[in-house]
């Protein structure tokens, strides 16, 4: 709400603005409502408009893609290998820690999520790695 005063040929008027909506406004002249219309243009939005184009699938996304059985494990984030404690051939139960990895200067163990048999390692002592590389894969 707004107040004004407005001078029309000498005589003062007291104004307020309650509400003022497109081009009406709704004011109080000493104590009078009246509704008014305003000539002016309306603003536009300067804001554009967002059009999507519609999202296509492509050919097998969103199917779940069958394994051989195997189970790789992956690092967790960037870093490097500091120690391997299993070789080809062992056999891991769950929780069982596969190897060490230093990362933001911390040492982390990386464990198995399964019981199983190494296959194959796919990474050395040193070796540096990013997040999702491969590192071990288990049968």
């Amino acid at each position: 709400m707004k107040k004004f005063e407005f001078t029309i040929k000498g005589q003062k008027y007291g104004v307020v603005i309650k509400d003022f909506e497109n081009n009406t406004a709704n004011i109080e002249v000493n104590g009078t409502s009246y509704e008014v219309e305003v000539h002016r243009d309306v603003k536009v939005s300067k804001t554009p408009t967002l059009i999507r184009k519609p999202v296509v699938k492509q050919p097998g996304e969103g199917q779940i893609a069958k394994t051989s059985g195997g189970y790789k494990v992956k690092a967790p984030l960037p870093g490097s290998i500091f120690k391997l404690k299993v070789q080809v051939g062992d056999t891991v139960k769950k929780g069982d820690v596969l190897l060490i990895m230093e990362a933001m200067k911390m040492e982390n163990n990386i464990i198995s999520e399964k019981d199983g048999v190494v296959k194959n390692i796919l990474v050395g002592v040193g070796n540096a790695v990013l997040q999702d590389d491969v590192l071990i894969e288990m049968e």
